[in-house]
């Protein structure tokens, strides 16, 4: 955009939308809302995707606290307090690192659950970790979760997948969550 130009205003209109690709961040959003709860957000494969989804929802800055791309396994590490020996001993594509990102996200956000996403988006990956391997973690209030997904649909279509399932899970988790949430910090360390 040249200097002195304005800005289309039809452009936003035309935009890819977000929330049209992602539903389900309006819902959970809502449903934050009326539990009186807070997210964040640990990502890996998806670059920022989760963040995006729930943040396209205008409000959004009630229940999102914040997010972390943690694509290298130093900043897993340093950022997240995502343990070298998880790292070293299950790799960075695994149940317990997915887990240890959304406990990371959750405490050093002050959110009531953190979400964590690590995997293969691909196209190049090993034989052990293949590209549409993704592990989707939710954690808070005492307790977590974790989703393994595999299957190699492309790169694009495997980040999406992955924000979908980590948008069902927190839905599914704010579902069963006790009582209202405090909107802050959890009521108890998470587990894996």
């Amino acid at each position: 955009m040249g200097e002195g130009t304005e800005p289309d205003p039809r452009a936003d209109a035309e935009a890819p939308v977000l929330a049209t690709a992602f539903p389900e961040a309006a819902t959970l959003g809502a449903r934050l809302i009326e539990r009186r709860m807070t997210i964040a957000v640990a990502e890996s494969c998806t670059g920022g995707l989760l963040g995006a989804a729930l943040t396209a929802t205008p409000g959004s800055s009630a229940y999102v606290r914040g997010g972390i791309i943690a694509y290298g396994n130093d900043v897993k590490a340093v950022h997240l307090g995502v343990g070298r020996h998880l790292l070293a001993t299950h790799g960075a594509v695994s149940a317990e690192v997915a887990m240890a990102m959304a406990m990371g996200a959750c405490e050093r956000f002050k959110a009531t659950i953190g979400a964590g996403i690590t995997g293969v988006a691909g196209p190049d990956a090993s034989e052990q970790k293949p590209p549409g391997l993704v592990f989707v973690a939710v954690a808070g209030l005492g307790s977590g979760q974790v989703v393994r997904l595999s299957g190699d649909l492309g790169r694009e279509a495997n980040r999406a997948s992955a924000v979908h399932t980590a948008l069902r899970l927190c839905l599914e988790f704010v579902g069963q969550a006790p009582g209202d949430g405090e909107g802050g910090s959890p009521d108890a360390t998470p587990e894996g």
